[in-house]
């Protein structure tokens, strides 16, 4: 019985460490990066359309170098505009998005990736590229 604790401690705690941290709240994602002192990483994506978006998410977002640096350094935010019924956001979150794209995202870009300080202010912003994690969170630090 305590092995099986111990098992399922560790993969709970194994998952926790390897999760995403997408906040859906985007002024609550800028008082964290202002409490943290942490600069935000907001994603423009189709996440169900968007070929290049669906790479990004894949090859980079999702591979543990990303996540475990972007934990520690970053607070991100994802403003998806997915397009099959049964992936749609409630009114709330597409409305937000919605604002987001208005003043982020006028041309609507897909991807479109900006790093913004804590207040909300775009230091700069780049999109897919076919490159290695490591590689994609060096351009993000240097943008």
């Amino acid at each position: 019985m305590k092995k099986q604790f111990l098992f399922f401690a560790f993969l709970i705690a194994s998952l926790t460490l390897s999760a995403q941290n997408w906040k859906t709240n985007f002024e609550e994602a800028k008082l964290e990066a202002q409490k943290d002192n942490k600069h935000i990483v907001l994603v423009f994506a189709g996440s169900d359309w968007c070929t290049s978006c669906i790479k990004l998410d894949q090859s980079i977002f999702k591979s543990k170098e990303f996540i475990e640096y972007a934990n520690e350094n970053w607070v991100l935010y994802k403003a998806d505009f997915p397009r099959k019924k049964k992936h749609q956001l409630s009114k709330e979150l597409a409305a937000q998005n919605s604002a987001l794209a208005e003043k982020y995202n006028s041309y609507g870009y897909f991807p479109l990736v900006l790093v913004l300080d804590a207040k909300g202010n775009e230091i700069g912003k780049t999109s897919y590229k076919n490159i290695s994690p490591k590689a994609y969170i060096e351009e993000l630090k240097n943008l």
